[in-house]
């Protein structure tokens, strides 16, 4: 009965829930590991109407579609995307029952948007306080003391400037004794964690996220993963440009990890991953450039400057432009509403349907229905219907001219009679003289 109970939950969050929608760890822990003897019907219907509310959130969260914002350069890029990180975080209002979960990159792309959220932060205008950190990746082999560890480059970069809570900060463990162990453990405090709010990542010009290399999985989890020579050779200018210096290895979230996020944020700056962003935005899906996945993700914005669209058609860029100008025109930004608002606004159209007056209301449905049906009367008829025609008459009976049968003939009975010309009388039935060859040549000569 217990496995039973386990299959079944499991099935119910696979097929009614999207990745993104598998937001607390308590409900998917009653549902996969409590049998029903040990689960009472107060949770039962507590973990079923959290899966209707989660359910009914991912189809009216929108906008279901992927953004692509263009700025100028690397700068008013990098900008925009800390103000809307800001925009998040504070529209979230997270508290330490329920922070806002937050997924960060390393490298070069980033390091523009951490001094804009290190600036906002001394300015007072955002706190980190009730901010949960996941970092995407980290080398293997190497210490986290080491300079170009991202422990050391987080640290550096955004951290030590900031008032988040040590506690908070996750970042994987490339020395760990068991490394499939700490993968498996760095998906489960995700999963704890209540799942990743919103997770910023750039790309490499192949188009991979984090270490997600071309060639992998678009259904892979946090792994260990074999860096490619393209990715040791860009990342030797972190280390004296000397190859041999490079880990050859990294710990990196898989791309489900990256969708299982309710909102991506990806930055992708220079003409050197244009046509990285070409193919994720133009192109179809594609294991070989796994930035392109995001196509699959309800919520994906792509904040790029004028030098990354230099592979996209023209027209592209101009719809892409004229669609962020038309929303902003009429009053509507790039945010993503927060999970509570919408929850708020699905509750109050709710009470706004089952109000009394409404045709949806249950009180409408169940009140007394009219009886449609033809009503039968015992009052006798009148012998001749009111119509002019008399039903009673008997119908002629229709009848249809028979086809005659085919006449067999041959193509000579068709073809009239003609006489044979004068003097051919008779030469049908004459047999024609046959002379010799010489006999003719003399009476020619003759």
């Amino acid at each position: 009965m217990e496995k039973a109970w386990r299959t079944c939950g499991s099935i119910f969050l696979a097929t009614v829930l999207t990745p993104q929608q598998r937001r607390s760890v308590d409900f998917l822990a009653l549902i996969s590991f409590l049998s029903p003897q040990k689960t009472t019907c107060f949770y039962q219907s507590f973990i079923f109407s959290r899966l209707h509310s989660l359910h009914t959130l991912s189809r009216i969260a929108g906008p279901d579609t992927m953004r692509l914002i263009i700025r100028d350069d690397k700068a008013t890029a990098s900008k925009y995307i800390s103000d809307y990180i800001i925009h998040r975080i504070k529209s979230f209002a997270p508290t330490p029952e329920k922070p806002f979960v937050l997924g960060l990159p390393t490298g070069s792309s980033p390091e523009g948007i951490y001094k804009n959220l290190v600036k906002a932060h001394k300015n007072g205008e955002i706190s980190f306080k009730d901010v949960i950190t996941f970092n995407m990746d980290e080398y293997v082999g190497i210490p986290r003391e080491h300079p170009e560890s991202y422990h050391s480059f987080m640290y550096k970069h955004f951290f030590s400037h900031v008032d988040v809570d040590p506690a908070h900060i996750n970042i994987l463990n490339g020395n760990a004794e068991d490394l499939e162990e700490e993968c498996i453990a760095y998906e489960e405090k995700v999963q704890r964690a209540g799942g990743i709010e919103l997770f910023l990542g750039g790309i490499g010009p192949d188009g991979h996220i984090a270490f997600n290399e071309p060639g992998s999985s678009l259904k892979s989890r946090t792994r260990v993963k074999t860096l490619a020579y393209d990715t040791i050779l860009a990342n030797s200018r972190f280390f004296d440009n000397d190859i041999n210096k490079v880990p050859k290895m990294a710990l990196t979230v898989g791309i489900q990890t990256v969708l299982d996020a309710r909102e991506v944020v990806i930055i992708i700056t220079g003409p050197h991953k244009s046509l990285a962003l070409q193919r994720c935005v133009e192109g179809g899906v594609n294991h070989m450039w796994t930035l392109s996945s995001l196509q699959l993700h309800p919520h994906a914005m792509i904040v790029v400057d004028e030098d990354a669209t230099l592979e996209l058609q023209v027209k592209t860029v101009k719809y892409f432009k004229s669609i962020e100008q038309v929303a902003t025109s009429q009053g509507f930004g790039q945010a993503l509403a927060s999970a509570q608002t919408i929850l708020k606004k699905r509750d109050s159209v709710r009470i706004k349907l089952d109000s009394p007056k409404s045709p949806t209301s249950k009180s409408f449905l169940a009140g007394p229905k009219p009886d449609l049906t033809r009503q039968i009367t015992t009052e006798p008829q009148s012998a001749e219907p009111e119509s002019t025609t008399n039903l009673s008459a008997p119908r002629p009976e229709l009848t249809r001219q028979v086809t005659p049968e085919p006449v067999l003939d041959s193509m000579h009975t068709r073809l009239p009679e003609t006489k044979p010309a004068n003097g051919l009388e008779g030469l049908e039935v004459k047999e024609l003289p046959i002379k010799a060859m010489h006999e003719r040549v003399d009476s020619a000569t003759a």
